[in-house]
């Protein structure tokens, strides 16, 4: 018996993107502030990123802040066609590197029109509200103001589409009762999967459901039974973690993020993974 081929695409907006992009968090410096160490090596990562078929980028001008903006605008402006550039606002770096709320409509206008000037272009794609929440975990609360601040700079042609990031599933239904909602970006991997019943929700909608942290993030995923299924497989950890997410759901968009060329393509290569039944039962059933 064969198994069933897993999609490589999805809508997203209006467009129709490969589920495996790329995240851009990565390219800035350690804890995601200052300049890399090695400006030339991320501007090839994601220009073989493009190269290799990744049409989905994500990234936020507070990654850096304004690093990683100003290296995907030097590495890939002017942008291919049919790329889509996913950025996100809600947030302020300090100058100690915290991560701190932006939320206010100045903020959020300011945050927009960074990302305008920083990548170079007219209009975002997509923007991503940021909600900040607890930590990395969605907490309860309106975000109307906020999202309807976004949706007039949506009006005013500053964005085509918006999403949400770090939400809960009434956060969801209070924005898209205010505009439409094309994506959702929360905390899910192979061991963090509270979010199973929203994916499915999401799914039956024909909204993206894109999981940051895919691979633990700052805290890699670290289990026995993933390590055993990835050499059974003579494969890599990280590619069964990512071969698993796709499997999960044709609407799961992933965004793994590498400064390191190695791992870009092994990232990639996760699309091409068979999981047989037997690993994938395993993997199920790690929680």
């Amino acid at each position: 018996m064969t198994a069933t081929p897993i999609p490589a695409t999805f809508p997203l907006g209006d467009r129709v993107v490969n589920r495996m992009g790329y995240g851009a968090m990565q390219l800035a410096g350690p804890g995601v502030f200052g300049p890399p160490k090695d400006r030339d090596a991320a501007i090839a990562v994601l220009r073989e990123a493009v190269a290799s078929g990744v049409n989905h980028i994500d990234t936020s001008d507070f990654y850096g802040p304004h690093v990683t903006n100003l290296i995907i605008r030097e590495a890939l402006h002017p942008y291919p066609a049919d790329l889509t550039i996913v950025t996100k606002v809600g947030a302020v770096r300090g100058p100690d590197a915290s991560w701190n709320p932006a939320q206010s409509p100045a903020e959020l206008t300011r945050a927009v029109h960074d990302n305008l000037r920083n990548l170079g272009v007219d209009v975002l794609d997509v923007v991503n509200l940021r909600a900040m929440g607890d930590n990395r975990q969605p907490v309860e609360g309106s975000i109307a103001e906020a999202f309807t601040t976004l949706v007039e700079l949506q009006r005013q042609g500053l964005i085509r589409h918006l999403g949400l990031s770090n939400v809960t599933a009434a956060q969801i239904e209070e924005a898209q009762s205010i505009a439409a909602v094309v994506c959702v970006q929360n905390l899910f991997n192979l061991v963090q999967r509270e979010d199973d019943r929203l994916i499915d929700a999401l799914a039956d909608r024909g909204l993206p459901y894109v999981p940051f942290f895919p691979l633990g993030g700052f805290s890699p995923l670290q289990s026995a039974t993933l390590s055993e299924v990835a050499q059974s497989l003579d494969a890599t950890p990280m590619q069964v973690a990512l071969a698993w997410l796709l499997k999960r759901s044709p609407n799961v968009l992933l965004i793994p993020g590498t400064s390191s060329l190695k791992h870009l393509r092994e990232n990639l290569a996760a699309a091409e993974l068979v999981l047989p039944a037997e690993a994938l039962d395993r993997l199920n059933g790690m929680i």
